[in-house]
C-alpha cells in the first residue's frame, strides 16, 4: 500500500510540474554539448546561364517542294517562295499540265490541311520537303485527260439548212479612260463566213453587238499598279499611322481600335501577303488572323 501511494504522489507531482511554465534567466547559454551540429554545405559550381538566341531571318531565295497524289498516283515538283500564300501555290500547281484545278486541291502537311489565306513559311516547310495533295468531294481528276481549247467560231445553223454563220471580232478604237476608269471592250459583229456565196435572192448582213461596260465597278486590281497602292502597301506607313493615333488618343485600346477601322477600309485593294507583313510589322492582329 505504501508503494502504491508513493507512486500515485510522484505521478501528480510530475503532473503538476508539466503545467508550470519554463522561465530562463536573461543571461541563459545552452551548454555546447547541447547545441545543434552544423550540416556541412558543398560547394557546387553553378553553370552559366545559356546564350540568348539570336532571331532566325526567314528564308528569302525560292525552295523545291514535291505535291504528291495517292489517288491517282501523281508527283509534282515546283520551285515557290515561302513567302507565297496556300492560295498562290495552288494557282501555281493548277497550271502544271496534268494537275488539278486550284478549287478542287486540298493540301495536307503531316495529317493537317494547309489555309488558303497562310503563308509557307508559317507551316516550316523545308527545302525537298512533300506535300500531300488530295481532292475534295465532288470533283473528278483523271491526270490521263487533256483539256482541248474551245474553238474561236463555231456555225450557227440557219431555216432551210443553210450554211452556219461565223462569230468574228473585229477591234475596236482603243478605249477612252473616263472618270471613273473605264472604257469600251471591242465590238462583237456577227459576219458570214468569207467562204459563203449566197444564192439568188439572199443578201448577207453583219450583225452588230456592243457591250458598254460603264456601269461595271471597277475592280481593286484598277488601283494595285497606282502611287497610292504602293504607298500604303509598305508596312511603314501604318506604323506612322498607329504612333500618331498612339498621340491623339487617350488609350491604347481606342488606338487600335482606330488603327483597325483605317485599315479596314484599304484591305480591298491589298493582297493577303501585304496584309500579313503589315500586321508583323505593327503588332496589332485581327479577328482570326487577318
Amino acid at each position: 500500500m505504501a508503494e502504491q501511494a508513493e507512486l500515485a504522489f510522484v505521478k501528480s507531482f510530475a503532473a503538476a510540474l508539466t503545467t508550470q511554465p519554463v522561465v530562463y534567466a536573461n543571461d541563459y547559454q545552452t551548454a555546447p554539448e547541447n547545441e545543434l551540429k552544423k550540416v556541412p554545405v558543398l560547394q557546387i559550381e553553378v553553370p552559366p546561364p545559356p546564350e540568348r538566341r539570336t532571331s532566325v531571318s526567314a528564308p528569302t531565295g525560292s525552295i523545291n517542294v514535291t505535291f504528291k497524289s495517292t489517288k491517282p498516283v501523281q508527283s509534282y515538283t515546283l520551285s515557290i517562295q515561302p513567302t507565297d500564300t496556300i492560295a498562290q501555290i495552288k494557282a501555281q500547281l493548277a497550271g502544271t499540265s496534268g494537275a488539278p484545278p486550284a478549287d478542287a486541291q486540298r493540301l495536307l502537311l503531316k495529317g493537317k490541311a494547309l489555309a488558303d489565306a497562310k503563308l509557307l513559311q508559317e507551316y516550316a516547310v523545308k527545302d525537298g520537303d512533300t506535300i500531300n495533295l488530295m481532292i475534295k468531294p465532288g470533283f473528278e481528276w483523271d491526270p490521263s485527260k487533256v483539256a482541248t481549247p474551245a474553238p474561236t467560231a463555231s456555225p450557227l445553223p440557219q431555216e432551210g439548212g443553210k450554211k452556219g454563220e461565223s462569230i468574228t471580232l473585229l477591234p475596236s478604237p482603243e478605249p477612252t479612260k473616263t472618270r471613273s476608269g473605264h472604257g469600251r471592250i471591242p465590238s462583237v459583229v456577227l459576219s458570214p463566213s468569207p467562204s459563203l456565196t449566197p444564192t439568188p435572192g439572199e443578201t448577207l448582213v453583219d450583225i452588230p453587238l456592243v457591250l458598254d461596260t460603264s456601269t461595271i465597278p471597277a475592280s481593286p486590281a484598277s488601283v494595285s499598279d497606282t502611287p497610292y497602292h504602293s504607298k500604303i502597301a509598305k508596312p511603314e506607313f501604318w506604323e506612322k499611322l498607329y504612333a500618331f493615333l498612339k498621340t491623339e488618343l487617350p488609350t491604347q485600346t481606342d488606338a487600335a481600335a482606330a488603327w483597325e477601322d483605317f485599315f479596314c477600309a484599304s484591305k480591298g485593294i491589298l493582297s493577303v501577303s501585304e496584309i500579313a507583313k503589315i500586321r508583323d510589322a505593327v503588332g496589332v492582329i485581327g479577328m482570326a488572323g487577318t
